[in-house]
Parts: C-alpha cells; sequence; structure tokens
C-alpha cells in the first residue's frame, strides 16, 4: 500500500512565532549590512596604507583593493544568502 499523502494546509504561525522570525530574519539582514560594510571598509584601508608605504603617485592600490573587497563582499553575503533558507 503506497504511503498516504498529506494535502492538509500547513497550520498559520501564531503571533509570538511571527514576531520572532521576523526578528531573526531582521537581525540576519542586518548583520550580512555589517559584515559587507566591513568587508570593504577594511580593502579599502589596507589598500590606503599599500598606497601610502609604496608611495604611490595615484591610490591604485587603494582602488584595487576597494572593488576587489566589493565583490568579495557580494561574494560572502549571496553565499551565505543561498545557503540559509528563507
Amino acid at each position: 500500500m503506497p504511503p498516504q499523502e498529506n494535502h492538509s494546509k500547513p497550520e498559520p504561525e501564531k503571533p509570538d512565532e511571527q514576531r520572532a522570525s521576523r526578528a531573526r530574519n531582521y537581525m540576519k539582514y542586518s548583520g550580512m549590512a555589517f559584515q559587507m560594510g566591513g568587508i570593504i571598509l577594511f580593502g579599502v584601508w589596507v589598500g590606503k596604507k599599500l598606497d601610502e608605504r609604496f608611495s604611490t603617485s595615484t591610490p591604485w592600490f587603494t582602488v584595487g583593493l576597494a572593488l576587489f573587497s566589493v565583490f568579495a563582499a557580494l561574494y560572502i553575503v549571496l553565499k551565505d544568502f543561498m545557503k540559509t533558507p528563507s
């Protein structure tokens, strides 16, 4: 005999569970924003230090590491976003 499928509607979340779920999502996404900001600021800071160290006339290290850190932050955050269930 094949297993019977359950076609019943899922129970709606209770108000406390909805509030907790919203708070969890808020904290998760704000954490992602701070993580992105931290990665980008770190990349810019390292670039500025390298430009000072090598006395470059144009801030190539700052520009390069800023762009690299933006892409790295996007990669890390999107990877984390795709991994976590909504």
